[in-house]
């Protein structure tokens, strides 16, 4: 396969980026999209050119890492599929393909295709846990959870913060991922007794980090690797309306 890509470049986070054209040949149509890219920036090494900078980790759908837009589409033409498992095929030879980084005010450009997500580890450490001892396996296995409750957390739990659904998002809205973090623990016993409190610590997190609103065009759900429903988002906006309603801060960390 021949292809002619349209990359975004750009040196560092103060510097402004642009679109740069680069042709590649001998692409196998098993490779995966993260491969060709390794084969471009072969060839740019040889070249003597600076290489792509692009973000990646597990290459296996795991981690989320591999954070980038294909003519416009986060993570690329196939649904429910990260780009590190993207294969060519889903292509023809002789396309032109825009490669692009996320575009959203929270996850700011480092350099080329790679971007600052930190906001979301922030959204985390806000309230995304659960501070109670569980004690070790055997103990957590004593509290019965039934088995609807248990899939629904574990769907949720799939989510793997990759971001997609902020890049999709024209409001560059985190709603699908911070519920997806909140409804997992809804669902579960050890998730209760900081409810209230973490749909308020996350939420106001999501805003103090300048994520966008949700207006309902499940653009996130159609380009989640993971297929998060945003039936979370949902549970969240409930989650969070009750505890405004109702929550009282104690000594001891709430009610």
């Amino acid at each position: 396969m021949k292809l002619t890509l349209h990359i975004w470049r750009q040196k560092s986070a103060k510097e402004k980026g642009a679109m740069a054209t680069y042709q590649v040949d001998h692409i196998s149509p098993d490779m995966s999209f993260l491969e060709m890219l390794d084969t471009l920036n072969e060839q740019l090494i040889l070249n003597s050119e600076e290489p792509v900078a692009f973000d990646h980790d597990c290459r296996e759908g795991i981690c989320g890492a591999c954070a980038l837009t294909v003519n416009g589409v986060p993570h690329g033409p196939e649904a429910q599929t990260t780009i590190c498992q993207l294969h060519m095929r889903k292509f023809n030879d002789g396309d032109a393909l825009y490669v692009e980084p996320w575009r959203a005010r929270a996850f700011p450009v480092v350099k080329d295709l790679v971007v600052d997500r930190s906001a979301f580890d922030r959204i985390m450490a806000a309230g995304g846990f659960v501070s109670a001892h569980t004690g070790g396996v055997p103990d957590a296995n004593a509290i019965l959870i039934g088995k609807d409750a248990a899939d629904k957390a574990m769907d949720y739990a799939a989510c793997i913060g990759c971001g997609a659904c902020v890049a999709a998002c024209k409001n560059s809205s985190a709603m699908l991922f911070v519920g997806a973090k909140i409804s997992q623990y809804a669902h579960l016993p050890q998730g209760q007794p900081e409810r209230k409190r973490r749909a308020l610590a996350m939420v106001a997190k999501m805003d103090e980090e300048g994520f966008g609103a949700c207006t309902n065009l499940y653009e996130c759900e159609a380009v989640c690797p993971k297929g998060i429903s945003v039936a979370g988002i949902a549970l969240m906006n409930r989650d969070f309306l009750r505890a405004k309603l109702t929550y009282v801060e104690t000594k001891t960390g709430g009610a």
